[in-house]
């Protein structure tokens, strides 16, 4: 399920990583979903393009019932991703991103999901960018389609992401959105969404100018502390050490707690900005959270 080294020793190559989840997710997708992807792809308020003659393979939901009754036949609305759909990707490569097991960590379930989103939006013919940021912006994809478009921005996400000290500042990357996708798209904001408070503010912005879908990747490790004793604990933004004793259940209440107060209050920001937000475990088959993503906008559409 993630990019970790396939033995050892050796790291595997961005071709490798792709054509691992051609075969383990996106095969098994195609079964499942049955090669139908708008219920990932489409989402509510987007841009209505044209009208054309109802198909056989159509879905009757789109159906402009008004249309056919003036012109005695049935019609569809086709709307803008039917034809060409841009997505982008803004990506959180913060320090946070690297907890979890070795070859487990929430880093690389990020680099597994965008690559999956990446070649199922690409197959297709439609275009994906991405802006990649680490506190500041590491990298910007211009959108394009195509597998060497979709192997460059594997590449990109396989690269190791530096610690600079600092708490994450996660609205200079939604900001970064706001400032390069100029008409409306897509937009997958990938993130554990942990880091300095202010973010909240500018989501708003984003949600009203395109379609936002936030994918927050979380550990379970965060939530819930085993008892193992006396443990040092490093703050991964930072690099602060504080020493606890896991056995101590006031403690591991005390931290329980806390972690499930910040998960309600990230929920109650997606809530409020009006984004549809998508949570993905470590321990989480990548397929299964993937057909969990299309029922929930499949879902938000009939709404």
């Amino acid at each position: 399920m993630v990019a970790a080294p396939t033995n050892g020793t050796a790291t595997p190559t961005p071709e490798q990583v792709l054509q691992r989840l051609d075969w383990q997710v996106v095969r098994r997708l195609d079964g499942l979903l049955q090669g139908d992807y708008r219920t990932l792809f489409r989402g509510a308020g987007v841009d209505f393009a044209d009208l054309r003659e109802y198909q056989p393979t159509d879905d009757a939901r789109y159906i402009d019932w008004n249309v056919t009754a003036r012109m005695n036949t049935p019609f569809v609305r086709e709307y803008l991703e039917d034809r060409e759909l841009t997505a982008w990707m803004l990506l959180d490569r913060s320090p946070s991103m690297a907890f979890g097991p070795d070859t487990h960590t929430k880093g690389h379930v990020l680099t597994d999901v965008v690559t999956t989103l990446a070649q199922l939006l690409s197959r297709r013919g439609n275009r994906v960018g991405a802006i990649l940021y680490n506190n500041v912006v590491e990298e910007t994809l211009p959108p394009r389609s195509g597998r060497r478009h979709v192997l460059r921005l594997t590449h990109e996400l396989m690269k190791p992401a530096p610690r600079d000290g600092t708490a994450t500042d996660l609205g200079g990357l939604v900001h970064a959105g706001l400032n390069a996708i100029k008409r409306r798209s897509l937009v997958f904001l990938v993130s554990d969404f942990l880091g300095e408070a202010g973010w909240e503010r500018a989501l708003p912005l984003l949600a009203r100018r395109h379609d936002v879908v936030a994918i927050r990747i979380w550990d379970p490790r965060e939530v819930e502390f085993p008892d193992v004793g006396l443990i040092v604990l490093e703050d991964s933004e930072t690099g602060e050490q504080i020493s606890v004793d896991t056995s101590d259940p006031v403690l591991r209440n005390a931290l329980a707690a806390s972690a499930h107060e910040r998960e309600a209050r990230i929920a109650a920001t997606f809530r409020q900005a009006g984004v549809e937000s998508f949570d993905i475990s470590t321990e989480e088959d990548l397929v299964g959270a993937l057909v969990r993503l299309a029922a929930q906008r499949k879902q938000r559409v009939r709404r």
